[in-house]
């Protein structure tokens, strides 16, 4: 199923209004493409390519907010990240068990 132009453009929205905490530091956020499957591919730029905590920054600001906003979307990945693959969906799987939890 391909992903609609206004999913496209609600996700942008979401990386705009988080856009500004990123530049604070540095840094900045591409969108690359969004997949088939729902996962926003993005880049990490400026301070956040390089630094420890982009992953962090990646999964509880950027991902939460994107999946908040746009229920559509499963999750968003760094292209640029140095994890193994299949890092993120083991912490996704993770992350979704633990907020069952707390419902």
């Amino acid at each position: 199923m391909a992903v609609s132009e206004e999913i496209r453009k609600k996700v942008e929205q979401v990386i705009e209004q988080v856009r500004p905490n990123l530049q604070m530091d540095g840094g900045d956020v591409k969108l690359v493409e969004i997949s088939d499957d729902f996962i926003v591919k993005v880049e990490l730029q400026g301070a956040c390519r390089g630094c420890p905590m982009s992953q962090l920054t990646l999964q509880m600001g950027i991902e939460r907010t994107v999946k908040k906003e746009v229920p559509e979307i499963k999750g968003v990945e760094n292209i640029n990240s140095p994890l193994p693959k299949g890092f993120m969906d083991r912490f996704r799987q993770a992350q979704s068990e633990k907020d069952e939890e707390e419902e």
